[in-house]
């Protein structure tokens, strides 16, 4: 077993966070609204800001299921910014493709050289996943909307010839769609410096899998089972269990590891690289399928006939230790987790998570009771894919609900904040609470249903809804519980 020289610096001491994802914030952008986020989360104790994945999300809302693994949503530029930089005229306030090609134009008219130098450095400094992104949108507003593996033969096995044409005909967009790319990222990264200096860090997201329809499967073929025609061979899920009779077929087509493994896992290592850019810390979604991972085969209409397969976790994260050193990693191992995926994560001092809502299912053994924490974990009252504590306690039956008022001593009048009292005490070195449960809301505020398409990932909140005595309570709990870090 390899040992690890000591904890990561991100875990050192106690602190407390808040999940909330930027679309779910007022105009759902990196403009004064997120600035002001953060200067709640400062004045409430807080130093961390959890967010979903800020990749391009999918026409469902699902920042999940994405189109690159390494570009970000445009949907989060602000205009307010961009006229405060005067790179867009101030006449102009909706964002679309017809505006960001006008913002384009006004760059390239009126920015300082400074920035100039700044974008050039960019295209430079990004082009080992920015050129095949913008030439893969490209391609895709020729072919309406279809995926890569529809597109005709000589796109879809990019074919030098084809491409070349496509860069030529399509050069006007692909020049807005590399600036977007640009504007998006140094709005994040200036957001990002402002809430450094407030003492917060940003608490990423990394999905285990990626799309079939992405720039990443359609860029590296050989490193997924795939077909020739480039339809999946094998695609990933879970088997069943007590909340699906029939496993959850997800459809990710799964990395041929062996492919990977030659190259000393180059795309994971340029896909990690990506993330240490944009964030302080990075969840990894699904952990267990890095020691093992549910395959089935992509002619299965269900989950059921799969099979457990091997994954090379261990050697993947030893080629982060190697390339990297220690790494800020959270694994996300929440589930029916085995001995060996425990072991994997304890060798690379990984910590896991617990959500305090499971914690009420059976009796008081259950190990997701703040009384049962380890340190080396983050304590959650809930996470995106559950129901708002609100919400969730409401589901209960009476006997279940009484269970948890008299764990927690309370009764039904100080839900939720009980259990988000309950979470911040916990042993575990890292809380971390919904934004959702801060403000008390209830199932109709949930942010996911898993399994279900429609109907997810539009929640927002306004600055109506948050009390003037939130931040002082949340402060005070905050410094009760040790979890206040100093700058």
């Amino acid at each position: 077993m390899m040992a690890v020289k000591k904890k990561f610096k991100a875990f050192a001491e106690r602190q407390s966070g808040v999940l909330c994802h930027p679309t779910s914030l007022p105009y759902g952008d990196f403009g004064p609204e997120a600035y002001h986020f953060v200067d709640f989360l400062a004045v409430s104790g807080f130093s961390l800001w959890q967010v979903l994945p800020l990749n391009p999300a999918d026409d469902a809302g699902s920042p999940y299921t994405t189109s690159s693994s390494f570009a970000l949503d445009t949907q989060f530029i602000s205009s307010f910014v961009l006229k405060q930089w005067n790179w867009l005229p101030q006449d102009m306030s909706r964002l679309s493709n017809t505006t960001l090609a006008t913002a384009y134009q006004y760059f390239l008219d009126n920015a300082s050289a400074a920035d100039k130098r700044r974008y050039k450095k960019f295209c430079s400094t990004e082009s080992y996943w920015l050129d095949d992104y913008v030439l893969y949108e490209a391609i895709k507003s020729t072919q309406k909307k279809a995926a890569w593996f529809q597109w005709p033969k000589a796109l879809r096995d990019r074919s030098d010839k084809a491409l070349q044409t496509i860069r030529q005909q399509q050069s006007e967009e692909m020049d807005v769609l590399r600036f977007s790319q640009f504007v998006v990222g140094r709005q994040w990264q200036v957001l990002r410096e402002y809430a450094a200096k407030k003492g917060i860090h940003i608490f990423g997201d990394l999905p285990i899998f990626v799309s079939h329809d992405s720039v990443d499967v359609w860029t590296n073929r050989e490193a997924f089972h795939l077909l020739k025609n480039g339809q999946a061979k094998l695609v990933a899920g879970v088997p069943p269990d007590y909340f699906s009779k029939t496993g959850q077929r997800w459809g990710n087509p799964l990395y041929n590891w062996s492919v990977m493994q030659k190259d000393d896992f180059a795309w994971w290592r340029q896909r990690m690289q990506r993330q240490l850019a944009l964030y302080d810390i990075i969840r990894i979604d699904h952990f267990r399928g890095l020691e093992a991972y549910w395959e089935i085969k992509a002619s299965q209409k269900t989950a059921e006939k799969g099979k457990w397969v091997k994954a090379p976790g261990e050697a993947l994260f030893k080629s982060f230790l190697k390339h990297f050193g220690e790494l800020p990693l959270v694994a996300e191992d929440l589930g029916v987790i085995t001995d060996k995926v425990t072991k994997l994560r304890h060798q690379f001092n990984l910590p896991g998570m617990k959500i305090v809502q499971f914690g009420f299912e059976d009796d008081f053994n259950n190990a997701y009771l703040p009384h049962q924490h380890e340190k080396d974990y983050v304590a959650y009252s809930g996470t995106h894919d559950n129901d708002t504590t609100l919400g969730w306690y409401r589901s209960l039956s009476d006997e279940s609900r009484q269970r948890v008022t008299d764990y927690l001593g309370c009764s039904d009048h100080d839900m939720p904040m009980a259990l988000v009292r309950a979470t911040l005490v916990s042993v575990a070195q890292t809380a971390i609470i919904p934004m959702q449960d801060l403000l008390a809301l209830g199932s109709e505020a949930r942010m996911n249903v898993p399994g279900v398409k429609d109907g997810n990932w539009s929640w927002q909140f306004s600055w109506s809804q948050v009390p003037e005595s939130l931040s002082g309570d949340l402060l005070k709990m905050n410094e009760l519980y040790g979890r206040c870090v100093k700058l």
